[in-house]
């Protein structure tokens, strides 16, 4: 199991709190791992609200990994402690842990670029993101790479169609309703993963239809939304690391 990253000895960390709700678990009570991308998107922007976020830049979520010691569970009052653990020249890391009443549950580190609000296009953070964050990023650098593999050219792919409450105000699907996708590859398997991880490629934008691709593998399963020339739109990998099946 991946070591959880310890809240830095210095900087910002913002913390919030939730109680697990009903729209949010599977039917067994587990948090679904796209109510859990809410949970980090809305930290997120309550962090940049507190802060009296003004600068001319938007974040857009290039990739998310997930470390899990349990999931939350319905009814559960948990707490949610995010801050800046790396930065790059237009882009930077936050990590998330989510803590119940017995410690931490999962650790999620997401890799966010900055977008400029005006033009749409990569931006360099100014003064105000660095003196926000730069105490709790501790000069550690992280790369913007997307790593998982694209999928085997001959591998089937179902359409997996969109509804009008996946768009968000950019008329682009919400990064939460990827892992939704994922939802529906666990829905099928007799586990549980210890991480998991989702990337995005391009955005999904109104009127796409996207195709589900999945490749399970022992202990893992790959799986890819697609668009109509079979080019990546996102890739998602989920493994366990150990032999021992976790409670559903």
């Amino acid at each position: 199991m991946r070591a959880f990253l310890a809240q830095p000895p210095a900087g910002r960390v913002f913390s919030t709190g939730r109680k697990v709700r009903t729209t949010e678990v599977t039917p067994a009570g587990r948090l679904r791992l796209d109510a859990l991308a809410r949970y980090l998107q809305e930290a997120a922007e309550d962090d940049l609200a507190d802060a009296g976020w003004r600068e001319p830049q938007f974040w857009l979520v290039r990739r998310t990994a997930v470390a899990v010691r349990g999931f939350p569970r319905l009814g559960q009052h948990i707490r949610l402690h995010t801050f800046c653990s790396g930065t790059g020249p237009r882009w930077a890391e936050r990590t998330t842990t989510l803590t119940g009443p017995g410690g931490d549950l999962v650790q999620a580190t997401a890799l966010w670029a900055a977008v400029g609000r005006a033009d749409g296009r990569p931006a360099v953070p100014g003064p105000q993101f660095h003196a926000l964050y730069d105490g709790a990023a501790q000069g550690r650098a992280v790369s913007a790479r997307l790593v998982l593999p694209r999928p085997p050219a001959d591998l089937a792919a179902a359409p997996w169609p969109l509804r009008a409450s996946d768009l968000d105000p950019a008329r682009h699907v919400n990064n939460a309703i990827h892992w939704a996708a994922v939802e529906d590859v666990l829905a099928g398997l007799d586990w549980l993963p210890d991480v998991a991880e989702l990337e995005y490629h391009r955005a999904i934008e109104a009127g796409t239809v996207p195709r589900l691709a999945v490749r399970p593998a022992p202990g893992a399963v790959s799986l890819w939304l697609l668009d109509g020339d079979g080019q990546r739109l996102a890739s998602a990998r989920l493994a366990r690391l150990d032999s021992a099946p976790p409670a559903r």
